[in-house]
C-alpha cells in the first residue's frame, strides 16, 4: 500500500511549531550567557567555525518533539547528522534543522541568528520555518501556497537594474577560501548598490524574500543552512539556485535573487570568478 500524500499544511504548523520552541530554549540561554552564565565552546572545520553546548541542546530538542509529533521520520541535524528510519519512498518525510545558524553571531550577543526546520520530500523542502529568537519574528513558508511573516504575505523587490541592488553575502571559515570570496565581492562591488554580511545565511535568504535585500549569493552552504529560508524565498517570488545546480557558480554557491536582476547578477558573479571559488 502506497503512504498518503503528506499534509503540507500540517508540515508547516509542526516546523514553526518546533522551531519556535526551541527558538524560546536559545533565547533563555543568551539571557542567561549575557548575564555571564559561561557557555561551552567546541570548533569544527576550523578554530574560527564553533558550535556551542547551545547548538547541541537545541538540537537534542528538536529531535525530541519531531519524535513525538512525526514519529518514524528521519531527522537531519548540524550537530547530530542523519537519523531515524527511512520510510516509504517518494512520499516519506525527512526533517532538517539548523538548531543555531549564525553562532559566532549567538556566542559575540548579536541578535542575527535563527533556528531553522524544514521538511522535505525527495530532498525537496515542501514546508519549512525559520524563527529568531531575539527579535520573535516567525519565516514560514509551504511549497505552492506562499510564504510569510508572522501572517504578512511576502514578496521580493522589483530592482530596475543590477546597479541598484543591495546584495548580501557570506563567507567560509577556511582562510584560504574566504580569500577567494573576498576577491569575488571585490569584482562584484562595482555591479551593485551595496553589499551586506550579517552573518546568517538562513536570515539573509529571508531578507530577499521581505525585500529588505535584492539578492544574496554564498558558497559552501549545507542543506541545513538553505532547507527552510531557501523555500521561504522561492515562495516569496525569488529566482533561487541552491548547491550543485548551476555548475558555472560552483559546485556548492547558492544565489536568490529578486527576478528582474536575477540573470544579471549570475552573469557579473560568473565573470568575476564564481565557478572557482
Amino acid at each position: 500500500m502506497e503512504s498518503a500524500e503528506p499534509d503540507l499544511a500540517i508540515l508547516t504548523e509542526t516546523a514553526e511549531r518546533v522551531a519556535t520552541e526551541a527558538a524560546e530554549l536559545v533565547r533563555d540561554a543568551r539571557e542567561s550567557m549575557l548575564a555571564g552564565r559561561a557557555v561551552t565552546v567546541d570548533t569544527k572545520t576550523s578554530t574560527t567555525d564553533v558550535v556551542t553546548a547551545v547548538d547541541h541542546e537545541s538540537e537534542r530538542l528538536i529531535r525530541a518533539r519531531l519524535a513525538e509529533l512525526r514519529p518514524g521520520e528521519p531527522v537531519l541535524g548540524e550537530e547530530g547528522g542523519h537519523e531515524g528510519t527511512s520510510g516509504a519512498p517518494g512520499t516519506a518525510v525527512t526533517w532538517v534543522v539548523d538548531p543555531i545558524d549564525g553562532t559566532v553571531n549567538f556566542l559575540y550577543g548579536l541578535p542575527e541568528f535563527a533556528v531553522s526546520v524544514a521538511a522535505q520530500v525527495d530532498g525537496v523542502s515542501v514546508a519549512g520555518a525559520v524563527v529568531e529568537p531575539v527579535s520573535g519574528r516567525r519565516w514560514t513558508a509551504t511549497r505552492g501556497a506562499g510564504s510569510w511573516l508572522d501572517g504578512r504575505r511576502l514578496a521580493v523587490s522589483a530592482p530596475e537594474r543590477l546597479d541598484l541592488a543591495l546584495v548580501g553575502t557570506g563567507f567560509a571559515y577556511v582562510p584560504e577560501r574566504r580569500a577567494r570570496q573576498a576577491e569575488l565581492v571585490a569584482g562584484l562591488l562595482g555591479h551593485v548598490r551595496d553589499i551586506r554580511r550579517p552573518g546568517s545565511a538562513a536570515l539573509d535568504l529571508c531578507a530577499v524574500a521581505a525585500g529588505w535585500t535584492d539578492a544574496y549569493f554564498e558558497h559552501g552552504l549545507h542543506r541545513w543552512d538553505w532547507a527552510a529560508a531557501a523555500l521561504v524565498a522561492t515562495e516569496a517570488g525569488a529566482v533561487v539556485s541552491l548547491p550543485g545546480e548551476d555548475p558555472e557558480l560552483g559546485a556548492d554557491g547558492t544565489l536568490a535573487a529578486a527576478p528582474p536582476i536575477a540573470e544579471a547578477l549570475r552573469a557579473v558573479l560568473v565573470k568575476c570568478g564564481a565557478g572557482a571559488v
